[in-house]
């Protein structure tokens, strides 16, 4: 594959854009990373769809209707097994369509209280979708396995990374240089997977 060819993110959010330019510059993905021009102003989609990758197929393949290039959408979550996969699709929203991250993590550690550790597994998912003028190329998940403990630990990531620990490295995901949760998260594991895959796609 051509390092000239153009991937975007479905996403106005350049945070995102320099976590993933900082995750492929590890591997050798050829082709360059860009937001997609234009997307804040695009018509909305509704992730409303079960599972991760449906969302993300659905994003990227919405998102595609406007541009020639190929654009990549990801929808990401947290998995907890005592509560029957929740909050799962719901995790951005999980206290409510408004909810902040501290919002979000006090709703699930109330949801575990009396859990023992054992109880307590957990894992953070994440899909990406590939699809080129409304047609889908490559779809991946991969996923990173951990507890979440009884309150938060370290300053650092987002979401519930404060409450998610990581016993390969005896550390939460909020106490992770950004170095290591590169290599570990789910986020990363993803898309290194897709760099292998786009190959010829593109």
């Amino acid at each position: 594959m051509a390092p000239e060819n153009k991937l975007y993110l479905a996403s106005s959010n350049a945070g995102k854009l320099q976590e993933f330019l900082a995750i492929a510059s590890g591997s050798r993905a050829g082709f360059s990373l860009g937001l997609l021009p234009g997307f804040a102003a695009l018509p909305p989609f509704s992730e409303d769809a079960p599972t991760f990758a449906e969302n993300a197929a659905g994003k990227a393949l919405h998102a595609s209707k406007f541009t020639e290039e190929a654009v990549c959408a990801d929808d990401s979550g947290l998995v907890v097994r005592a509560l029957d996969g929740d909050p799962g699709v719901r995790s951005a929203r999980y206290a409510g369509p408004n909810a902040t991250g501290g919002d979000n993590i006090a709703k699930l550690l109330h949801a575990l209280t009396g859990k023992c550790q054992s109880e307590r597994g957990a894992y953070f998912v994440c899909a990406l979708a590939v699809a080129r003028r409304g047609r889908v190329l490559a779809v991946v998940t991969n996923r990173a396995d951990g507890q979440i403990l009884e309150s938060p630990r370290g300053s650092g990531g987002f979401g519930y990374d404060p409450v998610f620990y990581f016993p390969a490295l005896g550390k939460t995901f909020a106490e992770l240089s950004g170095e290591e949760k590169n290599l570990h998260s789910h986020r990363g594991k993803a898309f290194r997977r897709l760099s292998e895959v786009l190959p010829g796609m593109l």
